[in-house]
């Protein structure tokens, strides 16, 4: 017997160019008992769906749930946001930089008395009087004062000369 009808139709097949009716005829021919041997390695691509008996990995019961949960539209909720808890990672960044700054400060002064280190004399330079910035302003703000002064006694001085 010849069967070039239904090499044809593997061919197309496999050319993916049959219909739904063609494979049904595959279907029906590799479900007969009697195929020849040239095509019996063909035979269980297209009996596999009535050889294998259906498993259903999952019940009834797993769908029941999952098609209750689904349904069931969720309620949205808006949140507020309070001005502080929008600001907490400016105020977390602002603490950070203070840190930083204040352990950079701190690293500019020796921790321990190494190298004949004198205290404050040894941080500032010769020529800065006074041991710190405000005693440096208080002497300045002082010898201000001391030139008014000075030039106050100055001009009492020319006008009792011109009387």
């Amino acid at each position: 017997m010849d069967y070039k009808y239904i090499k044809q139709l593997l061919n197309r097949y496999f050319d993916c160019e049959t219909t739904l009716e063609e494979e049904n005829i595959l279907k029906t021919f590799f479900s007969q008992k009697d195929i020849p041997a040239e095509l019996v390695k063909y035979q269980a691509l297209f009996i596999y769906e009535q050889e294998e008996p259906k498993n259903d990995v999952l019940g009834e019961e797993f769908d029941k749930k999952l098609l209750a949960i689904i349904e069931e539209p969720a309620p949205v909720k808006a949140r507020v946001i309070s001005m502080p808890q929008r600001l907490r990672p400016l105020f977390r960044a602002a603490a950070v930089i203070a840190i930083l700054l204040t352990l950079g400060n701190a690293a500019q002064v020796p921790f321990t008395d190494e190298a004949g280190y004198n205290g404050i004399e040894a941080v500032m330079p010769q020529h800065v009087k006074g041991a710190s910035v405000a005693y440096n302003d208080s002497t300045k703000i002082d010898s201000l004062q001391q030139s008014n002064l000075e030039m106050k006694a100055q001009e009492e001085a020319a006008s009792a000369i011109l009387k």
